[in-house]
């Protein structure tokens, strides 16, 4: 009886075995990166992702490369919405994960970008946005990118200030980590505490933050902190402030400005939400 026993066990377990080595090994998902850049900020951005997730990259190109200056940037931006851009190369059909990468540009992604995404379909496929900007614009740019492709599933973004790129490696690796698209070590940062009025002192961090910068001309209101890895992050409430002499600055309203203080470093302001 024994031996019959231990025969029988022997059987299920090759049995098993057999099984669970015919079951097919699930395949990563393919992934494209794509992006266009007029500066090479963006294009930075998108390298460090492909090259962490050994992916494809590939370059949105206007048909009339922009020459980097900006007020001629915006002149050709008011009269010209929807330039031609050269076909991609890349078969999007083949890929489960789309990063589409952009600078922001009044708001939202630029112009050859916008014109991309009203000429694919990328229904169920997983898009991941990441931008370069001067104060900020990844919040409003996925709330159009989510407009223009309804039926994709619209993944969290990166954005980076184009003063900051020295941090974006870093960064990107984190942001690809929280997104569970590479392993390591990731904490949740803790949730802001509510906001309290500004103090004198915060309002020196948040008026050293953002000195210098011409597009932001705003007063701080209320604050509140957290701890993170790199020091604390503070986000203000800030008003904008009367500038006549500029008829670049956005309209006057109120806003949300990130300030990350690292020992040693002067306080600098991560982005800006309107």
């Amino acid at each position: 009886m024994t031996k019959l026993l231990l025969l029988g066990f022997a059987v299920i377990a090759v049995a098993m075995v057999a099984f669970v080595s015919c079951k097919p090994k699930q395949e990563a998902p393919k992934v494209l990166v794509l992006y266009f850049s007029q500066t090479s900020n963006t294009k930075g951005v998108a390298q460090e992702i492909a090259t962490r997730l050994n992916a494809d990259i590939e370059e949105i190109v206007p048909v009339e490369p922009y020459d980097g200056d900006f007020d001629a940037t915006i002149e050709r931006c008011m009269k010209e919405r929807t330039p031609e851009i050269k076909p991609l190369t890349s078969d999007l059909a083949k890929y489960d994960v789309i990063f589409i990468g952009y600078p922001v540009w009044f708001g939202t992604f630029a112009p050859p970008v916008a014109v991309f995404l009203s000429n694919v379909d990328l229904s169920g496929k997983k898009v991941v946005p990441f931008c370069t900007f001067g104060s900020g614009g990844l919040e409003s740019s996925m709330k159009d990118l989510a407009e223009k492709q309804p039926n994709a599933e619209i993944l969290p973004g990166y954005g980076v200030r184009a003063a900051r790129m020295d941090a974006m490696p870093k960064e990107v690796e984190r942001f690809l980590i929280a997104d569970g698209f590479i392993e390591g070590e990731y904490t949740e940062p803790e949730a802001f505490p509510e906001q309290h009025p500004v103090n004198n002192d915060e309002a020196a961090i948040f008026d050293a933050a953002v000195d210098g910068y011409p597009m932001l001309n705003a007063k701080a209101i209320a604050v509140a902190s957290r701890t993170i890895p790199e020091g604390t992050e503070y986000l203000f409430t800030a008003k904008d402030q009367p500038r006549e002499d500029n008829d670049k600055m956005p309209p006057a309203g109120e806003l949300k400005v990130y300030v990350l203080v690292q020992e040693g470093k002067a306080p600098v302001f991560t982005k800006v939400v309107r």
